[in-house]
């Protein structure tokens, strides 16, 4: 049985940020003790000054396993986890290779995925596609967390976007289990669109994939929400227009809550270079005004939480030589760098540990229906901790990122927070000058997995 007590001066509890000893044994925080403290029996680790954190759950990732493994896979995704400070991850049905829209494909992927090597936790979101409905319950009851649909083109001709009858289909039976139905958020309209006639032009590129697409969408699904009581999530939030009709369906008590991803927030449309696919994604990444107004819906509590959308691609898929946004994958590789860039573009509004802890570790957890386990520091939760320094200033480095491709448009960039260590049930499986202890990752289920 591993017992430790590790302490730092800056221990961030639900409600407060305090000098503590955080006590660990058999994988579960059993006591917080004031100061610097460490019982018989128990070993002591130090962390002087650094802020000790739940481990960070990224709600939204692409581990693209079995199937395109070339692109990711879990051994890189879970030691990059690892880096970032992430004990746990939630991944997407749709880039593996079957598809997660049925109990056998769930059954295929988590045994790649073993015979791979788990070194962070991992749950996995079910797939909702066109003729799908019957594979809803035996996949909850498989373990999923929830499901995903696109209601436009996923970019995976396995996993087609679901249309409104799909979707309540859907919705019905998911709100029975009272587990979250996540959507992709642009539905396509009438809107005439000009002609992208320079593939390497950014602008025509965001100007392919309007706001419209994103608000018309939500309108939607909040309506749909609406109706069938179903815990609905919108993921990856990039147009704040829509920030109105979200606040008044929360405010109405529809049961609707949303993400934005580190890129909206740390990168601004004018600042992107016609030809650097590194940026492309889906919804692209828009104007600064626009994206100031996500920071301040962040800190206001509007949006939930931050999400990566990790969705890495081979250097060839993402276009690199070409700089054609029109055929290159739309996908940013960033699951290591959760934290920095989100603490970096929300550091001007000066947020206090306890949002950050809020935004990367209480919310994700809650979306997944882990909250009574993971996302906080408190006696009877998971002792799945991470470590870290606000106040470092680096430049992210390409020998330094541990996703299968070191490439994406964080490499280069100046961030704040360095990440020192990350625990997973008490052991300490990264350390930044160390190194990791792998393996050491469980499968994450719903509480109706049999």
């Amino acid at each position: 049985m591993l017992n430790v007590a590790i302490h730092s001066s800056r221990v961030v509890l639900p409600s407060v940020i305090t000098d503590a000893t955080v006590i660990c044994s058999n994988g579960k925080i059993v006591e917080i003790l004031n100061g610097a403290s460490c019982p018989r029996g128990f070993q002591y680790q130090e962390m002087f000054d650094a802020v000790l954190m739940p481990g960070l759950i990224d709600a939204h990732v692409h581990v693209n396993e079995p199937g395109r493994t070339e692109w990711e896979g879990i051994a890189t995704a879970s030691r990059a986890a690892l880096a970032g400070g992430i004990t746990t991850i939630i991944d997407m049905p749709l880039n593996a290779s079957p598809v997660t829209t049925t109990v056998e494909a769930f059954n295929k992927k988590m045994a790649s995925m073993k015979a791979s090597g788990l070194h962070c936790n991992i749950g996995f979101w079910g797939g909702i596609v066109p003729g799908n409905a019957n594979a809803i319950e035996p996949l909850i009851k498989a373990g999923v967390l929830g499901f995903k649909a696109f209601l436009t083109h996923s970019g995976i001709d396995e996993f087609p976007n679901a249309n409104i009858s799909d979707l309540e289909k859907a919705m019905s039976l998911i709100a029975r289990h009272g587990l979250p139905l996540l959507v992709h958020a642009e539905l396509e309209n009438d809107l005439i669109l000009p002609e992208q006639t320079n593939p390497q032009s950014y602008s025509q590129y965001l100007a392919s994939r309007p706001t419209a697409w994103e608000n018309n969408a939500i309108d939607v699904l909040i309506k749909l929400s609406a109706k069938y009581k179903c815990k609905t999530h919108i993921v990856h939030l990039s147009s704040a227009e829509a920030l109105a009709a979200i606040k008044s369906a929360k405010t109405n008590g529809v049961p609707i809550s949303v993400e934005t991803a580190p890129h909206y927030i740390f990168f601004n449309a004018e600042d992107i270079p016609d030809g650097n696919t590194l940026y492309k994604c889906a919804p692209p990444i828009r104007q600064r005004q626009n994206n100031e107004q996500l920071r301040h819906a962040l800190n206001s509590g509007l949006i939930d939480f931050v999400a990566t959308d990790h969705s890495p691609a081979t250097p060839g898929l993402k276009g690199i030589g070409t700089g054609n946004y029109k055929t290159a994958w739309g996908g940013i590789a960033s699951l290591q760098y959760l934290l920095p860039a989100t603490y970096t573009a929300m550091k001007p509004l000066e947020p206090p540990l306890t949002k950050i802890t809020k935004w990367l570790c209480s919310s994700p957890a809650k979306l997944a229906g882990l909250q009574a386990t993971k996302g906080m520091i408190a006696v009877g939760a998971d002792a799945d901790l991470m470590a870290w320094m606000p106040e470092d200033n680096y430049v992210i480095q390409a020998a330094a990122t541990y996703h299968r491709y070191p490439i994406g448009p964080y490499i280069g960039k100046d961030v704040f927070g360095k990440v020192l260590g990350t625990w997973i049930a008490g052991k300490r499986v990264y350390d930044n000058e160390k190194g990791f202890s792998e393996n050491e990752g469980q499968f994450i289920f719903n509480k109706e997995h049999v």
